[in-house]
């Protein structure tokens, strides 16, 4: 692999998207896959199926850094306080219950999901319609109160609820962040803990999607793969954490409209594009 300033270059770019469109939902793998058709990489199929999954560390990385008080089970501060915080055991066992059915059916069917299902005419089809999702379920919740407004509110059945909607984002384009929150929204969890709940969720499925890769990929890594690899994930970094803080900034005060709006948009462009080419 040649790992010149014009590949390091869109290596970064794609850090950059990937910081982006991780937790908005709009889809990274999508978008990923639509940059690659116009910004060739210099790496072999193998190496590029590995990295666009393994970048998507890098982002994660930023949610543990961000989330770390709410995500970490221990406190060795106070000593008059249990050094186990029960309430967050109890809230990863049920992302852990969330993440059983995208897990089984990505072990089915990845590999053929991956063969008929990543062209840019179905990333197209994804955008466009889980954009119109959006807009007809915010729609639809104008009027409708959440009952669901506190992480710890979220019940087992809930969280499973929400992972079988998460099988949905092993179809390319229609983001993982994406169909989660729309199955929250649906079942009546607020937006913060829609998008609260995406970030745990992202942490355990990202890391066993990585392993996965990297496993079919082999372990023999040149020097230019692992600096691939390193500039990709520092880049997807350090961009997600703005991108997270605006989200929840955002969210508070605005709904999910605005990126049914832009997947649509960004659906028809990509779909007469590729229709005339």
């Amino acid at each position: 692999m040649d790992l010149s300033f014009l590949e390091i270059l869109k290596v970064v770019f794609l850090g950059i998207v990937e910081g982006i469109t991780e937790w908005l939902p709009i889809s990274s793998t999508g978008h990923m896959l639509l940059v690659d058709e116009f910004l060739k990489l210099n790496m072999t199929e193998a190496f590029k199926e590995m990295f666009f999954v393994v970048i998507q560390l890098g982002a994660i990385l930023a949610v543990v850094l961000l989330f770390w008080n709410k995500m970490f089970p221990f406190q060795f501060k106070d000593k008059t306080q249990p050094i186990i915080k029960k309430d967050i055991f109890s809230l990863w066992f049920k992302v852990v219950v969330a993440c059983i059915p995208g897990a089984v059916v990505t072990i089915l069917f990845d590999d053929y999901i991956e063969a008929h299902f990543h062209t840019p005419i179905v990333i197209a089809a994804t955008l466009i319609i889980y954009g119109i999702a959006f807009i007809w379920i915010e729609n639809w919740n104008k009027n409708r109160r959440a009952k669901v407004t506190d992480l710890g509110d979220v019940t087992y059945k809930i969280a499973f609820m929400i992972g079988l909607f998460q099988v949905l984002s092993i179809i390319p384009g229609t983001s993982r962040s994406g169909s989660t929150i729309i199955g929250a929204l649906l079942i009546g969890v607020s937006r913060v803990v829609a998008a609260e709940f995406t970030f745990f969720l992202a942490v355990p499925v990202m890391f066993g999607l990585s392993a996965l890769k990297i496993l079919k990929f082999g372990l023999d890594f040149t020097g230019a793969e692992l600096a691939v690899l390193g500039i990709g994930m520092f880049v997807a970094f350090a961009v997600s954490v703005f991108v997270i803080k605006f989200l929840m900034s955002y969210i508070k005060k605005h709904d999910f409209k605005v990126f049914g709006w832009y997947r649509i948009a960004l659906g028809i462009i990509v779909l007469a594009y590729f229709t005339i080419m």
